[in-house]
């Protein structure tokens, strides 16, 4: 057992929209990420999604409305909501979600990760 240092972990990498895997537990990953610019649309019909902001600002835009989540606040996105993740500005985010999660749901495209890198 071994503590994580979110920092420290985040100094590994720069690049955006390319989750790394920090922790499992109960089949769950515990991710982090780097954001910036506008990912896709899309939704997860099986699986919540749970966006913990470590740095920044993140915009989670629904059809109906856009949600802004802060430094130290989370927004847990309901499983077979479309949603798409939106960076003005770099923002590191914490990810919860279940180990068979793709981070594209239910597209494909030059943003899909389909095997993380663990760190």
């Amino acid at each position: 057992m071994d503590k994580v240092n979110l920092k420290q972990k985040l100094s590994h990498f720069t690049d955006y929209w390319n989750p790394r895997i920090v922790g499992e537990l109960n089949n769950q990953y515990v991710k982090l990420a780097r954001f910036k610019g506008e990912f896709v649309w899309h939704k997860h019909d099986n699986e919540d999604e749970l966006f913990f902001v470590v740095e920044g600002h993140l915009k989670i835009e629904f059809r109906d409305k856009v949600v802004s989540v802060y430094e130290n606040e989370f927004l847990i996105v309901p499983k077979g909501v479309e949603h798409r993740p939106v960076a003005d500005n770099e923002v590191c985010v914490m990810l919860f979600e279940p180990a068979a999660t793709l981070n594209t749901g239910e597209k494909r495209n030059k943003l899909t990760r389909n095997d993380l890198e663990k760190i």
